[in-house]
């Protein structure tokens, strides 16, 4: 393999590598496509400028989110009703942006010298994944390299470091398998320290973390199947409504019911009285349990929230905290609040619940609750452990029609359930609904734009995992340490060796 920097070509696989990384996630499912990818780009970064880095990271970024994310284009298209030129920029824009974070990895990987260059590769690639995922615009962390690996090896390293310190596991074997390319006298110990890393993983796979702490409870999870074009239309809402009451009263016998995001197309004010309160008691009347969804406005109106309600022998309400960018508020304002008022997009404009709320109930256990986008972040999860037994995830992946979008969800989210070491229910309005098991598999799933109902056993669960109990911030604290270490120790050593040259 050429490593020189003099090849252009390099650019041209820049850009392939990360069409190949997209490939590793679902649908797809080539998870081995995911350490070729990151050995193509890191051997391209190899010796060369900080700015050609950059630019092959920016490749890169191009060719994994311009197909990752070409899903945003038809939520802006088909469901914000733009024009296929406004959409086609909205959507070029949004993946340029999130482009540029491969290219500040490959940026400043430049800027390290020597083979220590490899391993501050890693470090630096899961920072930048860190900080794109978990800071930048309230977080999008999207195609992350570890949610590519939940049917490999390196899946037993989730329930103890998490999605980053999992993804750094997967940059470092790339970044070794560069050097064992490289060198050949490396050869050896390095490929022994890949078959350890991947070897412990597989071992880690056998132990439970968590361990069941009641009978089994069936669920039921109905999936409506509402097109988002019809959903609010006011025509349409008592047919909706009949639609979820008759779904749940065929499944009286199930002790938790759940319904998907915003399944109740009106305000809690408008539905609550005639609606929700007579449900509420035929639920209690089957000692059932139902966990439905709708907005709810506060006592002024000035406030919308994206919220969740329990009815029957357990009420409460969660409303969701970790808002979508662009979907349910808007940043950048005001700029870009009048672009999208130019264009004639009208988005949702919530505020975020306190952090603070308690745990909600069903089936006579405490669950952790997430809507939509909230199960994409590891730490909003393991908030209610270990008092909570299950977790539920209500969702509408209506907005992105037929595309990559649903798949990709529905892989983030059994993420979830590695991590935390319990069973995921998690109910959507068009798919996909699907109960997941502590260690990621997938029970029973419902197929896409299909009104039916999901009905399955599930183990309340107690104990807590490793990663649950420290979360994030100790492997991406220790990680960087390690990368500042590599930058202080190369600066003393140049240091020292310009002080050596000076005394002759």
């Amino acid at each position: 393999m050429q490593f020189s920097s003099s090849s252009k070509y390099w650019d041209f696989f820049a850009l392939i590598a990360g069409i190949l990384f997209t490939l590793a996630f679902a649908p797809f499912d080539y998870a081995f496509l995911a350490p070729i990818a990151l050995i193509i780009l890191f051997a391209s970064w190899r010796q060369v400028t900080p700015g050609r880095a950059l630019l092959r990271g920016y490749l890169f970024g191009l060719g994994s989110f311009g197909l990752g994310v070409s899903w945003v284009y038809i939520s802006i298209h088909d469901f914000g009703r733009a024009g296929v030129l406004s959409s086609g920029a909205l959507t070029s824009l949004f993946v340029m942006f999130w482009a540029l974070f491969p290219a500040l990895a490959g940026y400043i990987s430049a800027k390290i010298p020597g083979n220590k260059q490899l391993i501050g590769m890693s470090l630096i690639w899961v920072s930048i994944e860190y900080f794109r995922g978990a800071l930048v615009l309230n977080g999008f962390p999207w195609l992350l390299g570890a949610y590519s690996q939940l049917e490999t090896p390196l899946a037993g390293y989730i329930p103890v470091l998490g999605a980053y310190g999992t993804g750094f596991l997967l940059a470092l074997t790339a970044s070794l398998a560069v050097l064992v390319l490289q060198n050949k006298q490396l050869r050896l110990p390095l490929s022994i320290v890949i078959i350890v890393v991947w070897g412990t993983g597989n071992l880690l796979q056998a132990i439970k973390w968590t361990n069941a702490i009641g009978d089994p409870i069936r669920v039921s999870l109905i999936q409506g199947n509402i097109g988002q074009d019809q959903k609010w239309r006011p025509e349409n809402r008592m047919n909706t409504l009949q639609l979820y009451q008759k779904l749940t009263e065929e499944n009286w016998d199930s002790r938790v019911i759940i319904w998907p995001e915003t399944s109740i197309p009106a305000f809690l004010s408008e539905v609550e009285d005639y609606f929700l309160q007579p449900l509420s008691r035929a639920a209690q009347q089957h000692k059932t349990d139902l966990i439905v969804s709708l907005p709810v406005e506060s006592d002024s109106g000035k406030e919308m929230y994206n919220a969740v309600m329990t009815l029957g022998e357990q009420s409460g309400m969660y409303r969701k905290i970790h808002l979508l960018p662009f979907g349910e508020y808007l940043p950048w304002q005001p700029v870009s609040g009048f672009v999208l008022n130019a264009l004639g997009i009208n988005l949702g404009r919530f505020t975020p619940g306190r952090t603070d709320q308690s745990l909600l109930k069903a089936g006579g256990y405490a669950f952790s609750n997430s809507i939509c986008y909230e199960d994409a972040f590891g730490e909003a999860a393991i908030a209610g452990l270990p008092e909570a037994a299950f977790l539920v995830n209500t969702t509408n992946d209506g907005w992105f029609g037929d595309s990559l979008e649903p798949h990709q969800h529905l892989q983030i989210a059994r993420m979830r359930a590695i991590e935390t070491g319990r069973f995921l229910l998690r109910a959507t309005n068009t798919g996909v609904t699907a109960v997941v098991a502590p260690d990621g598999k997938i029970i029973k799933q419902a197929p896409l734009f299909t009104t039916t109902v999901l009905t399955e056993n599930i183990t309340p669960m107690g104990g807590i995992t490793p990663y649950a109990r420290s979360g994030d911030k100790p492997v991406i604290i220790v990680l960087v340490l390690v990368l500042i270490y590599l930058v202080r120790f190369h600066s003393r050593s140049k240091f020292a060796e310009t002080a050596t040259m000076d005394s002759f």
